[in-house]
């Protein structure tokens, strides 16, 4: 392995200001311009970012000379005649908590490199070096980069896409290494917390053997899990041999918390295969200027989201029970969003660039997620293979195929049509139904599937006789104001609005905590009229409506009464642990 001609260098003069610098230098230039651009996303976190504007100090330089360019675009600086070695300067601001931008501050940085780095355009499959200046108090670097021998802290891509695809964590991270499923991993924990690197290590290591099981192989030659611990944190994102996880740093000893954390590394692991390797057409080589479009993260973030809390169970984390109330909350959050009468689990997916990201007040009227929407039909179409098959296949199958066809025989991404095909050559069943339910808004009889395997799926507020005026409202200032209608609720057809401040009910002064209109609301009857005073822009007004039975929903998995034998031993398979 050789150094590139493409070099770049990160140090830190004022990390506690949240900068960090770049130098970026090019050798053998032999064009009489370079276009150097900055990505506007990052994979896997489907939204224009518009990373370049937290970069700024821009200098070129030739030979050492300063040389003359242009910002000719958002994300885009053109250097003008440079036909020499070429160096360029500038800084990065990073100050935004989260699993995709930068943050850099006095104890650590987080460097997302497609927010860091620029790339010449026409020159994404070059290959390049990444050195880092440590500050004198930190000590560690954490990435999936390669490291390059002999040099301390230097690293090499084989292209910008291993480049952009590999987060590196900068400072004094508590670092532990274990092995499994026969590959080395890393473990950098960020910011503390009150983890027990042990039982952590063996729950992970039994979470990848499983899912490498599912696969029949593991990817990697090695693998790095940065986890930064927070106050209150979550999230995650996947990368080719790497993941970045939140957390919060004290709920390691919270059974349920714990629980939900593993739930997340077996999420972002799964997507090793599902996602990094197994993808859709559209999702790779990607084009780092524009949204990469795609009706199907239904499939590849939905079953993953299946997948995830499904691995929890089969490792014995889960109890049954606890697996079958986290699979039910996937129903609950759809079906308690007006929106999955609006949009499919095909057009969460292609909206995902301006809807996913970017929720507001009327969100759960228009729109559903494709991860809860796809764990649905991915538990749908497990269920019904299992059943069908007697227990002799089910989806790990069609996974396992669709992973050995496209992305190790025919290295190349899918079409849903595709995957599907091979789903049904795969199984021996027609599966049209499932995946054309992911392309309209009509509901499949999620019980027809759960009977098969001896379960039913049951409303438990079907009987419900609470009212609801179809709101939710938030204190702010010591008042209450509305931050939701839902869609055809008794509020909706009355004219209540967002950001309505609500003041009094029936003549009675609202308290900030909501105890009035809870008396109000389990006194009254269904199709009362009630008046409630607002103040809407600062003024007052009041508004008339009537009340009507709540439409919340709460379902839950249970064993079913009279299932038969045959109905039992198929659900002992699906739920069954590894053993």
């Amino acid at each position: 392995m050789s150094t590139s001609a493409i070099d770049f260098r990160i140090y830190f003069q004022e990390p506690q200001a949240h900068y960090a610098e770049i130098e970026m230098n090019i050798e053998q230039v032999e064009q009489d311009y370079v276009d150097l651009k900055m990505p506007v996303w990052t994979p896997g976190s489907y939204l224009i970012r518009e990373f370049a504007r937290h970069l700024e100090g821009f200098e070129a330089f030739a030979d050492e000379q300063p040389v003359a360019f242009t910002k000719i675009a958002k994300n885009t600086w053109r250097v003008e005649n440079p036909k020499r070695k070429l160096k360029i300067r500038y800084r990065v601001y990073g100050f935004e908590i989260s699993v995709r931008t930068n943050f850099i501050d006095a104890d650590h940085a987080f460097i997302s490199p497609a927010g860091t780095f620029l790339y010449p355009d026409g020159l994404l499959h070059h290959a390049c070096t990444v050195r880092i200046d440590l500050p004198e108090s930190w000590q560690q670097v954490s990435t999936g980069l390669r490291k390059l021998p002999m040099e301390a802290n230097s690293y090499f891509a084989d292209n910008f896409d291993i480049l952009f695809d590999s987060p590196i964590e900068i400072g004094n991270q508590d670092i532990w290494h274990f092995e499994a499923a026969g590959v080395p991993h890393e473990f950098a924990m960020v910011g503390g917390g009150n983890y027990n690197k042990r039982q952590l290590t063996e729950d992970i290591q039994n979470i990848i053997e499983t899912e490498t099981l599912i696969w029949g192989e593991n990817p990697n030659s090695r693998y790095v899990f940065i986890t930064h611990n927070y106050q209150n944190g979550g999230g995650g994102l996947e990368h080719l041999n790497s993941t970045v996880l939140g957390a919060s740093r004290n709920a390691y000893h919270i059974d349920s918390s714990y629980k939900n954390f593993l739930s997340l590394v077996a999420h972002e692991y799964f997507h090793l295969w599902n996602v990094k390797r197994l993808r859709p057409i559209a999702l790779g080589p990607f084009d780092y200027e524009q949204e990469n479009y795609t009706e199907g993260l239904w499939i590849m973030e939905g079953f993953t989201a299946y997948y995830d809390n499904l691995v929890v169970r089969r490792c014995g984390f889960f109890s049954a029970k606890e697996y079958l109330n986290a699979l039910a909350n996937e129903f609950n959050l759809v079906y308690n969003r007006a929106g999955h009468r609006i949009q499919s689990a095909a057009q969460a997916s292609l909206d995902t660039w301006i809807k996913q990201y970017r929720p507001d007040e009327n969100s759960i009227n228009s729109s559903i997620s494709y991860y809860n929407k796809g764990a649905m039909l991915a538990a749908a179409l497990d269920i019904y293979i299992i059943a069908q098959t007697a227990g002799k296949k089910r989806l790990d199958d069609v996974m396992r195929a669709a992973y050995q066809l496209f992305y190790k025989k025919e290295q190349r991404g899918f079409e849903e049509y595709e995957f599907q095909q091979l789903a049904e050559a795969v199984t021996g069943l027609d599966l049209t139904d499932i995946f054309d339910a992911a392309h309209d808004n009509r509901e499949l009889d999620y019980n027809r599937f759960f009977n098969a395997v001896g379960y039913e799926m049951i409303d438990l507020n079907r009987d419900s006789q609470d009212l609801s005026l179809g709101i939710r409202y938030q204190q702010q200032d010591g008042r209450l104001f509305i931050k939701n209608v839902e869609r055809g609720s008794a509020a909706w057809d009355a004219g209540l609005n967002v950001n309505d401040e609500l003041i009094a009910i029936n003549g009675i002064r609202l308290d900030t905590e909501g105890k009035e209109m809870e008396f109000l609301l389990g006194q009254a009857h269904e199709h009362d009229i009630i008046d409630l005073l607002v103040a809407r822009d600062g003024r007052i007004r009041t508004i008339h409506s009537p009340l009507r039975r709540s439409s919340r929903q709460l379902w839950s998995i249970q064993p079913r009464q009279n299932a038969s034998e045959q109905e039992t031993a198929l659900g002992k398979i699906w739920l069954s642990i590894n053993t």
